[in-house]
């Protein structure tokens, strides 16, 4: 079964939906509103789920080639004193392969570079997608610009206004209590380690190494919704200065340009279907979450796989679309709800009893029963594409 889809959102799970539907023999075009690709962001984790996803896309080496594998680290104090050890070789002999840090402008790039240019409608706002009989969707993009698709896939992200039109009782994604800045340094540091967490009361400082010398870090804090600074450097260099190295060096080969800032936002209240006609939602437009378990990506990922082979084997779109939806909704929904979960019992704790008794638990925790419990995760296995 072959087809026209179109794509909405050139993001991450965008961009792996049109590969893995090219795969399969579909023609695809991408629909960002963006008028220029950026790479807007920092680093990103890929863990084995997301790379084998990867994989099944054809572009698993050239990710590999392009990251650092995280096999030393952990979790830590601000004083430094260690809550958990990074087993990364445990790990790879686990699944095959450790968890990979990459820039996530060189993740773009490599996705980018599997679709021909001419399937990117770059600058091109999905105005209007509407259903005008039961096998075609019709996207207007404005400047009367009008698509017909077999399929529209909706990877809008997060403030998804194809989720709105298609659940309007929904009621969106909600603030998830933390806030977060990041960036990548400008000059190459050196680590000792290739990924740490540092947890102190109400506050989360993280960094992953690159193949390049340069890292990634990342500032989580419970702060109001919509809490900005005027300058976030200097904040975070006056809320971190006494936190355990190198996280103060992190921040001093970082320039001040460069420090991202947004509110964590989730879809708390699942939506009770990833599918409505022949619109199928994907990645952060159907199950955002926080970012505690490290697997927003990687859960774009497994639903570009998983709708590419439902389509390449269901008699019918409708088939496949049902069939997405029953694989896609329960695990990423669950994993949704693991995450949360996560951050209430890690960075988001204050008290600090509370924190005290977490420091305490994960000092007692084997380190054999926290790689399973990283392991309930990473082990999924995708469909394979024809």
């Amino acid at each position: 079964m072959g087809g026209t889809a179109v794509v909405v959102g050139g993001g991450i799970g965008g961009l792996a939906a049109a590969i893995g539907l090219r795969r399969i023999g579909w023609d695809v075009t991408v629909v960002e509103r963006a008028s220029t690709l950026e790479d807007a962001g920092a680093g990103i984790s890929l863990a084995a789920n997301g790379l084998r996803a990867l994989d099944e896309l054809g572009i698993g080496e050239a990710v590999r080639d392009a990251s650092r594998g995280q096999y030393s680290g952990g979790t830590r104090t601000p004083q430094g004193g260690w809550l958990a050890r990074m087993d990364g070789a445990a790990l790879e002999k686990a699944v095959g392969t450790p968890i990979m840090g990459i820039p996530r402008s060189t993740l773009h790039r490599l996705l980018r570079g599997s679709l021909p240019a001419e399937s990117l409608l770059i600058g091109a706002e999905a105005a209007s997608v509407e259903q005008i009989d039961a096998s075609t969707v019709q996207v207007g993009c404005g400047g009367g610009t009008v698509l017909d698709a077999d399929l529209v896939v909706a990877a809008d992200g997060i403030g998804s206004k194809a989720r709105s039109r298609l659940f309007p009782d929904h009621p969106g994604p909600v603030y998830g209590g933390s806030t977060v800045l990041r960036a990548i340094t400008e000059k190459t540091i050196d680590l000792p380690t290739d990924f740490e967490l540092t947890w102190g009361h109400g506050a989360e400082f993280g960094h992953i190494a690159f193949p390049d010398g340069r890292a990634e870090w990342h500032a989580v804090l419970n702060l109001p919704a919509g809490t900005r600074f005027t300058d976030p450097l200097a904040e975070l260099r006056r809320r971190f200065h006494t936190w355990h190295s190198p996280i103060p060096d992190l921040l001093d080969a970082t320039r001040p340009a460069a420090v991202l800032h947004h509110d964590i936002n989730e879809l708390r209240t699942p939506l009770p279907s990833y599918t409505a006609g022949r619109t199928a939602l994907l990645g952060d437009a159907a199950h955002a979450m926080t970012p505690h378990l490290g697997q927003g990506a990687c859960q774009a990922l497994e639903d570009a796989v998983t709708l590419a082979a439902a389509l390449a084997t269901e008699p019918t779109v409708e088939a496949a679309l049902t069939r997405y939806d029953a694989e896609r909704r329960p695990r990423s929904q669950a994993i949704a709800r693991a995450a949360r979960q996560a951050g209430k019992m890690g960075q988001q704790l204050s008290h600090p009893l509370a924190v005290a008794l977490r420091n305490t638990a994960m000092r007692l925790t084997p380190s054999r029963a926290a790689t399973h419990m990283i392991l309930r995760h990473h082990t999924w296995l995708p469909p394979q594409l024809p």
